[in-house]
């Protein structure tokens, strides 16, 4: 065969090579973005909303998942209380009680909220990274010693606002019934993630998920065994539903400060027996 020949084969040849790996790589990037967009979309399963993802199917998501993301960001302004609903003006009372009984008002918005810098499991920014910057601290350090430990945690959602709250709520009565969905979410105003002093987290060995699953990995042992070390409490402790009035939860924990949390922890006690107590 000439030189010639080979010259034109050549110049015939690469560019259909070229052309074939440009579209792999077009397709295997579009397949990583339809991925992560659905991890991100499984993220959204977090308390507040009290729903773990390992007792429901994986379509059984908080509705209408992008909400998050299009939710305008926090207002940064703290407000009066109004009705029966709570307003924390006092920023040093970090052991507010929100639960089914008590509430907190529909315009409260903490006034110092900020990002924690710790690993998340989605991509930011987004308003449920937030948290109240005591409790911001607080998670830093609980993240930093469970690595010091040799433990990798992944936060889910902090600051969740009333609206958003109610839009989680709807969706789960629409789907399950009022009876059965007040066993696992919160009504709007009663979320102890509009405090901005509740975080769920997770953890790979948890397929960063929330569910109780959790609670069995490594991970979840450190962190029962040392949140209170950090300021913080297991919400939501197994053998107390009947006291707490939700499932047990071992990914969502509440940040109470050093004092309060030791105790609960050492005398093994729900908030609600901690204030009563007092």
């Amino acid at each position: 065969m000439s030189k010639r020949k080979i010259v034109i084969i050549f110049v015939l040849i690469v560019p259909l090579f070229i052309i074939f790996a440009l579209l792999n790589i077009t397709q295997l990037d579009a397949r990583i973005h339809t991925e992560q967009g659905n991890q991100s979309i499984s993220e959204e399963i977090d308390n507040g909303d009290n729903s773990p993802v390992e007792e429901e199917p994986s379509d059984q998501e908080e509705p209408d998942g992008e909400e998050d993301l299009a939710e305008d960001p926090p207002d940064q302004s703290n407000s009066e209380n109004k009705g029966s609903g709570q307003s924390l003006n006092d920023d040093a009372d970090m052991l507010i009680l929100v639960n089914k009984e008590t509430s907190l008002a529909p315009d409260y918005t903490p006034d110092d909220l900020t990002v924690p810098n710790v690993r998340f499991s989605f991509e930011g920014p987004d308003p449920k990274q937030n948290m109240r910057q005591v409790a911001a601290a607080a998670l830093e350090e609980l993240f930093a010693g469970a690595e010091e430990a040799g433990f990798y945690l992944f936060a889910v959602s902090g600051y969740r606002s009333y609206s958003r709250q109610e839009t989680v709520y709807t969706g789960h009565v629409e789907r399950l019934g009022e009876t059965e969905a007040n066993k696992i979410s919160a009504k709007p105003g009663h979320s102890e993630h509009q405090t901005g002093l509740a975080i769920d987290i997770t953890s790979e060995s948890a397929s960063f998920s929330l569910s109780q699953k959790f609670g069995e990995t490594r991970e979840g042992k450190w962190v029962a065994k040392n949140a209170h070390r950090y300021g913080f409490i297991i919400r939501y402790q197994k053998g107390k539903e009947d006291l707490t009035g939700y499932s047990y939860e071992p990914w969502h924990l509440r940040y109470v400060g050093k004092e309060a949390a030791h105790e609960i922890f050492e005398k093994d006690l729900t908030l609600e027996a901690y204030l009563e107590n007092r």
